[in-house]
């Protein structure tokens, strides 16, 4: 893999951030839990903001995120749920627009993609995706779209997006919902949920070395943000970690 001239960047981080089974663990023990934000961010260079799925947050919250994080520090947003779950992305122009007008662009130049993610119950519509698509703003706003139906898994759905830029995401759920691997736009975007245990397992060495070989020959030609998902018994910062020092 030496011989591959990286061109895009990578960066890796989290799924959020707040977690009590990373405090004593991760976070150092007495870790205030207003200063988790600042510790993790000079570790990582990423993290997807979760709490933007299930309310609405105010630009006080992003003005606060952007000053506790370092200059280059990105944060990816996840996409209202009332939009994707509630709604299911029918007649959702002012949803979309309220999403937008929370704060969200405030954060400038450390705002990274937006993740949209699907719920598993909601099959394959494509003339509702292209209506949702013709909704989001352009660049330089990226977005990526997390399909958990099995039905979206089609190659029509690549044709749908790659118009628009907008990312397939990459997902690895230990065979719970789609896993798609190839890229749909100028980014790539991966969330890895575990490979054994939805949310819980960690990743071996063998397979973070499987994923970073992905990674390095992605980069490339475009930039790269993976962001682990399986928090639930700690294991994300520490894999996150892991990667970032095999790409380092």
């Amino acid at each position: 893999m030496g011989n591959i001239v990286t061109v895009g960047e990578i960066r890796i981080g989290t799924s959020g951030w707040r977690y009590a089974e990373w405090r004593g663990d991760f976070y150092p023990r007495g870790l205030q839990q207003r200063l988790e934000l600042q510790f993790l961010s000079r570790r990582l260079d990423t993290v997807e903001i979760n709490g933007s799925f299930y309310g609405l947050r105010k630009p006080a919250d992003y003005k606060s995120w952007f000053e506790r994080t370092p200059e280059d520090f990105v944060f990816a947003v996840k996409g209202h749920r009332e939009i994707t779950h509630t709604k299911r992305l029918r007649d959702v122009g002012k949803d979309v627009e309220e999403f937008f007008g929370s704060g969200v662009l405030d954060l400038g130049s450390k705002l990274g993609p937006i993740l949209w993610q699907l719920p598993p119950t909601l099959p394959w519509r494509p003339e509702r995706l292209a209506a949702f698509l013709e909704l989001l703003p352009d660049p330089p706003v990226r977005h990526a779209l997390e399909i958990r139906h099995p039905s979206w898994d089609r190659p029509e759905l690549a044709e749908l997006l790659a118009p628009h830029d907008v990312a397939l995401v990459v997902a690895e759920s230990a065979g719970r919902f789609p896993e798609p691997r190839e890229p749909t736009a100028d980014f790539v975007y991966a969330r890895l949920h575990g490979d054994q245990e939805l949310y819980v397992s960690a990743y071996s060495d063998l397979a973070l070395e499987r994923w970073a070989s992905r990674f390095r020959r992605w980069s490339a030609e475009r930039d790269v943000y993976v962001y682990f998902d399986n928090t639930m018994r700690g294991a994300a910062p520490f894999d996150a970690l892991a990667l970032a020092e095999r790409l380092s």
